[in-house]
């Protein structure tokens, strides 16, 4: 699917996204209409899904990372999995096996937004049980936005 040169272009721009097509160019010895011609592909096939700013969570609010497993009543697994991603504290939402039916990753601004979070999306109607783990240490992280804005703190 890729031959050396897509990976090299790739790595080089989740090193530094902000490369310019001739940077990219000579850092990997081809051509420029080379670069532009394997990125636009790259770019059409769904490989390379966009551009974005890296952001460190500690740095912009986010104080907490919680990975909450859920237990979700038979037949609306897909409507409580919208319901909750739709949280702009909620990072990732997964279909799992085993004792849990879905995993939820979220980042929160302080304990009393955990609280929040518990008692209103956690507890959300076909939720039968959670279970939420406090991540103590971030090893790697590498999808951040920032914390949710004034208009949704307005609707909690």
């Amino acid at each position: 699917m890729f031959d050396e040169v897509d990976r090299q272009l790739i790595e080089a721009l989740q090193q530094d996204g902000r490369l310019s097509m001739r940077k990219l160019s000579e850092r990997i010895g081809v051509a420029l209409g080379t670069v532009a011609n394997r990125l636009a592909k790259l770019e059409r096939d769904g490989v390379i899904k966009g551009y974005s700013v890296v952001l460190d969570a500690d740095k912009i609010g986010w104080e907490m990372t919680v990975v909450v497993g859920l237990r979700i009543v038979k037949g609306r697994l897909l409507e409580v999995q919208r319901k909750i991603a739709a949280d702009p504290r909620v990072f990732a939402v997964y279909d799992v096996t085993g004792e849990m039916d879905s995993l939820v990753v979220a980042r929160v601004t302080d304990r009393d937004d955990l609280d929040d979070f518990t008692k209103t999306v956690l507890s959300s109607d076909g939720v039968e049980r959670s279970i939420t783990h406090v991540a103590l240490n971030t090893v790697k992280d590498t999808a951040v936005t920032l914390p949710h804005s004034p208009s949704f703190e307005g609707s909690r």
